[in-house]
């Protein structure tokens, strides 16, 4: 179906203040979701449905713990990880504009950071590169298990180019966590071959992949990544992983942001981008394709689409959810 983006803001704002959260803190979660729901990204206002986005209750203010001229830890003291995490990316690009590089970690987190390609797109849209990766509580099994051991963690790499942005967003998950809560509330099943339930026998409903594990994506390779993404928001930035540690609260983070003068300048960097750009869409086409797309340019086109109308598609029960989410 299809709604005013006005309006599915103002039902996110309105969940967003029963969930506990202060306006400030309610107005940058929400700029990260409906960046994910604009681009039909399934990172967006799914994550107020059920159980909600809900502030804990002992969260207090995020404290840097460890810092240096190129990096800085950041304790998220329970406080939402969006919120947390849109404040390391900002540190990071502050000290890239000092020094040429930020590295900035957090943990003690609880809650999702969103789509991820957010916070890389922050660096890009300064002029710089941005990486960031995101850790969370297991639903991936190693490649030959079917044991979780491992978050979601996603990966987002954005290159600034003469116009928008590259903006790389995945999970190392072959479904991510809020698809499978989708594809529950839209009673739909999903594909054949990514997830098993809590025995370990293969399985398409999203329910039972809920509360056993689902794969990585590109077999061993995937689950390689992700291992690694695990250590990079787990023990380096003392965070759990693994089921080792507080799983359930000490969710951690990292972030990069690389000014391309360290290596190049800055403004020949952005055009040999475009050029790459220019030549890979212009690549010949296998039948039946219309167009060669890169990363992050669908999403793009349907952000700006949807933005023109002032309208955008959701799917109704999901939509039904997010009124009660704002009524409760």
């Amino acid at each position: 179906m299809e709604v005013k983006i006005a309006e599915l803001r103002s039902l996110g704002l309105k969940a967003l203040e029963k969930y506990g959260h202060t306006a400030k803190d309610a107005d940058a979660i929400l700029d990260v979701l409906m960046y994910a729901q604009l681009r039909g990204n399934n990172q967006g206002l799914v994550k107020l449905i059920g159980s909600g986005y809900q502030r804990h209750p002992n969260a207090k203010q995020p404290v840097i713990t460890k810092e240096t001229k190129l990096s800085a830890l950041i304790n998220g003291n329970l406080s939402p990880g969006i919120v947390v995490l849109k404040q390391a990316t900002e540190v990071a690009i502050k000290k890239a504009k000092e020094h040429g590089f930020g590295i900035v970690g957090t943990n003690n987190t609880n809650s999702s950071t969103g789509a991820i390609g957010y916070y890389a797109k922050m660096a890009a849209k300064e002029g710089f590169v941005g990486i960031a990766f995101a850790g969370s509580p297991e639903l991936i099994a190693m490649h030959g298990s079917s044991q979780p051991i491992f978050g979601t963690n996603p990966i987002a790499i954005s290159i600034p180019t003469q116009s928008d942005p590259i903006v790389l967003d995945m999970a190392t998950a072959s479904i991510p966590f809020f698809g499978l809560v989708q594809a529950k509330t839209a009673g739909k099943p999903i594909p054949e071959g990514l997830a098993y339930d809590k025995e370990g026998n293969k399985t398409t409903d999203p329910a039972k992949a809920l509360e056993g594990s689902v794969t990585a994506f590109g077999g061993h390779k995937g689950a390689g990544l992700a291992m690694m993404i695990e250590v990079l928001t787990g023990p380096l930035v003392k965070a759990s992983f693994s089921t080792v540690g507080d799983v359930a609260n000490n969710w951690g983070n990292l972030v990069m942001v690389i000014d391309p003068e360290l290596l190049t300048d800055r403004e020949s960097f952005k055009k040999e981008v475009s050029l790459m750009i220019e030549k890979v869409k212009a690549t010949r086409k296998l039948q039946g394709v219309k167009e060669i797309l890169i990363p992050g340019e669908r999403g793009d086109k349907l952000t700006e689409k949807q933005t023109a109308s002032g309208k955008i598609e959701i799917e109704e029960n999901l939509y039904k959810e997010i009124q009660k989410a704002a009524k409760q």
